[in-house]
Formats: structure tokens, C-alpha cells, sequence
């Protein structure tokens, strides 16, 4: 590829490609990237009846979108790594809102499991998994699968300030 900018719908952007590869051909963007997220609150909510997670959850970090494609087995890594940069302006930034909170709710469980690990944590991390980070992810994919409005529902101006500073 020259020095071009892709298209989203255009070339190697084209929905038929896109749609092959898994990759949303409105927005640009694939659910393959929520795997990392549900990953540890699927770990989270398995803490009360498996308390040996806790190390699994400490371990987790977060990726970005493009960090995650590059270090994934996806078939199609590079194919969505363009297409997110492809994508509409407002549609990764919704996406980065809504991914900034998730994050912060997971690091909120991970301060809680440094605290303490006994039945309690376990059972406060599981609730938070199930109250705030499953609701953020399903947010998450509705984003990728163009869904914008009720962003408002998950407002955070500190998360808002991320979202402006990486976008400009």
C-alpha cells in the first residue's frame, strides 16, 4: 500500500472484504476486539466459585484496538487494524468512551483484589463484573455495530477527556 489513506468502503475496504474478515463494513470495526474484555469479566464472574482467578484478573492489562489486532491470531489483523482507521471519526470515539470505562471498572476490580482476596472481594468483583462491565460491553458491540445513541448513559467527563485528547 502507497502512501493513500484507505476508504472505508473502497478497495481492500470493500463491504464484501470487510464482511468476509468479520469486520462491520459500516462501521470498520470487528467484535473480535470485545474478546479481550470478555475475557477477564468472564474471569471476574467466576471469582466467587473459583477464588484462584484473582491472579488471572490481577494479570490482565488493557490493549488498544490496533495493539490487540497486532498481537491476535485474527486472520485478518492487518485488514482491521486499516479499517479502524478507516472508520468515521465518531464511531471510534464512541468506541474509545465506552472501552475507557470498561477499563476504569476493571481496574477498579483489580484495586479491590489487592485489597483482599477473600469471599467478599470475590463476591463485590462478580457483581461488578455482571452490573457495570457486561452492560459497557454490550455498549461496546452495539458501537461496532453502528448503535451510538445512549452514549450519554455511560457519561464520565474524566473518560470524555481521553476521548478529546486522543482525538484532538
Amino acid at each position: 500500500m502507497t502512501g493513500e489513506i484507505p476508504v472505508l468502503g473502497q478497495g481492500e475496504l470493500s463491504p464484501d472484504a470487510l464482511r468476509a474478515a468479520n469486520i462491520n463494513p459500516a462501521t470498520g470495526l470487528a467484535t473480535d476486539y470485545l474478546n479481550h474484555f470478555n475475557e477477564v469479566m468472564m474471569l471476574m464472574e467466576m471469582l466467587p466459585d473459583m477464588p484462584d482467578c484473582a491472579e488471572d484478573v490481577l494479570d490482565w492489562a488493557p490493549a488498544d484496538y490496533a495493539g490487540h489486532f497486532t498481537n491476535s491470531s485474527f486472520k485478518d489483523k492487518d485488514l482491521a487494524v486499516r479499517a479502524y482507521a478507516a472508520a468515521p471519526r465518531h464511531v471510534r470515539a464512541h468506541l474509545v468512551t465506552l472501552v475507557l470505562q470498561i477499563e476504569a471498572e476493571v481496574a477498579r476490580a483489580q484495586d479491590m483484589l489487592r485489597e483482599q482476596t477473600g469471599s467478599a472481594a470475590c463476591d463485590a468483583v462478580a457483581r461488578l463484573a455482571t452490573d457495570s462491565i457486561k452492560p459497557l460491553i454490550a455498549a461496546a458491540s452495539g458501537a461496532i455495530h453502528g448503535q451510538v445513541e445512549g452514549e450519554d448513559d455511560y457519561h464520565d467527563e474524566s473518560v470524555q477527556a481521553g476521548v478529546d485528547a486522543l482525538f484532538g
